[in-house]
């Protein structure tokens, strides 16, 4: 069986483009962390490596699988989409929904992990690919669990630079539903960043309690 995530998790990554309340539970992820404007180069040298990295895992899995390595019936995987945690350098619970400056922005972006890759696959990856195909970033790429728990969410269609109009109606769903937003970060979900800017989708998430 090959485990697809836009299939088999529909719950997690099937936003709507209405506000909604979910709980997310942890989940594994190979990430590395940045500053700056996500235009600039450092941020796709950071997105190269990742993608390198998630794709050898990938690999090296398929590969174990095809010689009965394994035992869970899984024979491949799809590689989870890009993701993003964002935050303004020096500020306290500034809204998302405000004006952003990039070149202050601070980041970390990650690719999930299904749960049956362990972080010693992850990190064996790495080395051979270190080797096959060098990166400066690797090092910098490091392997951790993540738990959002409750968070408000939305489906932003559109460019980017139009995120705030979507985080407005996140903020106006999370006070009308007496929740309050408890961390000054936002996660974006990037669901397809190869089309046309007026068709980009992109899940929007933050903390709330």
């Amino acid at each position: 069986m090959k485990f697809e995530w836009r299939k088999y998790e529909k719950n997690l990554y099937g936003a709507k483009i209405i506000p909604a309340l979910v709980n997310i539970p942890s989940y594994n992820f190979i990430m590395i962390k940045g500053s700056g404007n996500p235009n600039d180069t450092d941020f796709s040298d950071r997105v190269t490596a990742l993608y390198s990295l998630a794709y050898a895992i990938k690999m090296d899995y398929k590969s174990a699988a095809a010689k009965n390595i394994l035992s869970d019936g899984i024979h491949d995987f799809t590689v989870y989409p890009l993701e993003g945690v964002w935050k303004l350098k020096n500020t306290g619970t500034k809204s998302a929904s405000s004006k952003l400056i990039k070149e202050n922005l601070e980041y970390t972006i990650m690719i999930r992990q299904p749960d049956f890759i362990t972080e010693d696959m992850a990190y064996a990856a790495l080395e051979r690919i270190k080797i096959k195909k060098p990166h400066h970033m690797y090092e910098k790429i490091i392997f951790d669990t993540i738990h959002d728990g409750k968070c408000v969410e939305i489906l932003h269609v559109g460019s980017y630079d139009n995120e705030p109009s979507s985080f407005g109606k996140m903020d106006k769903f999370t006070e009308e539903n007496g929740l309050k937003r408890i961390t000054d970060c936002h996660r974006e979900i990037y669901l397809s960043n190869r089309t046309k800017t007026d068709k980009l989708k992109t899940i929007l998430r933050y903390k709330v309690n």
